[in-house]
C-alpha cells in the first residue's frame, strides 16, 4: 500500500521521522497520555530508540507498532497544512 513505512528514524522527545512508499514524509510526535498500556514501554527512551519496520508499520519489540495508515494521515495533513499556509504568505 502506499502508506506502508520505507524508513522511520527515531528523534527526540518521542519524534519519529518517517518515509512512506509513495514519498510522503515527516515528523510524527507520540505524547506520553498516549504510551500507556501496550505502548507504556516507548515511555523509556533507549527502547522508543530501538524502533524499525515491520511489513511496512513502525514496530519495537514485544509486537508493539503503530498503525500505518493513520500515521500517514496525520502526516499528509500536515503536509498540506503547511502547503496552504505557505500559499498564504
Amino acid at each position: 500500500m502506499y502508506w506502508d513505512v520505507i524508513e522511520v528514524i527515531p528523534k527526540g522527545d518521542y519524534k519519529l521521522f518517517v518515509r512512506f512508499k509513495d514519498g510522503t514524509h515527516g515528523l510524527l510526535s507520540l505524547l506520553e497520555e498516549q504510551m500507556t498500556g501496550a505502548l507504556e514501554p516507548l515511555r523509556d527512551p533507549a527502547f522508543f530508540h530501538q524502533v524499525f519496520i515491520d511489513n511496512g508499520a513502525v514496530a519495537w519489540p514485544g509486537e508493539i507498532d503503530l498503525a500505518p495508515d493513520a500515521m500517514y494521515m496525520e502526516v499528509s495533513g500536515k503536509r498540506e497544512q503547511s502547503e496552504e499556509s505557505a500559499l498564504r504568505s
